[in-house]
């Protein structure tokens, strides 16, 4: 399991959130590109039975979120840092609630996440493009589930950093989240290069992102702008630096 140099605290838990790979391949997530672009508050309303305290959530980030820098509208980055929000309790975070529906089988449950997916996929979108390495610190034993060469998709979002070193920084792990949180697109497929045991519990496994036969997740349509799904894109937006994919990225796991 994890060992004691990653910090028990709140924001560390989305770098660890990885989830159990699926037993069989999932339906691709699509569905959202048919609903209208709406404001982050239009967009939460059907999650207000699903994240609770999601409306005042939305007010708290929105209020540290004027006049965006990053060329975003205040609602686009605001849906970027609301993905972020930590709840008291870990399980209450939106994060959570939306990952855990995104690894599930049962698609239909995505539908009240539409409007919210259109908007942060749109912020998203909206970044510019950047290939890079990137590394997940995941309290886990991991290894076991990533033979070498084996091929995988992660559904969910993926909180990353931009250097190995950082992921055992208590700064990185605190209450401030800064610009060396990268998140990744969900949807990802990968593959496993190489693992490596390097002794004290300490296993490295490299992936290389590959471009899937077909779309797992729907390209989302901009205003004047089609775009479509990229393999990585980058940007500052706060409070992660928007980077949504790499051409390699590697997972670390500690045991106790």
């Amino acid at each position: 399991m994890a060992s004691s140099s990653f910090h028990e605290k709140p924001s560390a838990l989305r770098f660890t959130d990885v989830g159990e790979l699926p037993k069989r391949m999932l339906a691709p997530i699509e569905g959202y590109d048919t609903v209208p672009l709406v404001s982050l508050e239009e967009a939460v309303k059907p999650l207000v039975d699903i994240v609770p305290n999601v409306e005042r959530n939305v007010y708290v980030v929105k209020e540290n979120c004027q006049d965006p820098e990053d060329g975003l509208t205040t609602d686009e980055s605001a849906s970027i840092m609301l993905y972020t929000y930590e709840s008291i309790l870990h399980e209450n975070s939106l994060y959570v609630k939306l990952n855990d529906t995104l690894r599930s089988e049962q698609r239909k449950h995505l539908v009240p996440w539409f409007l919210y997916l259109r908007l942060i996929l749109t912020a998203l979108t909206r970044l510019p493009s950047k290939r890079r390495s990137i590394f997940r610190g995941v309290k886990k034993e991991v290894w076991l589930d990533y033979a070498e060469g084996k091929v995988f998709i992660w559904w969910g979002f993926s909180s990353c950093a931009s250097t190995i070193g950082v992921l055992e920084n208590e700064h990185f792990f605190g209450k401030t989240v800064n610009e060396d949180e990268i998140l990744l697109l969900p949807a990802r497929q990968f593959e496993v290069k190489s693992c490596l045991n390097s002794g004290h519990g300490l296993h490295i496994v490299q992936l290389k992102e590959l471009k899937s036969k077909f779309d797992l997740l729907q390209p989302v349509s901009i205003p004047n702008l089609t775009v479509q799904s990229k393999i990585s894109s980058q940007g500052k937006s706060p409070p992660i630096s928007g980077a949504m994919g790499a051409q390699f990225a590697a997972t670390q796991a500690k045991s106790k």
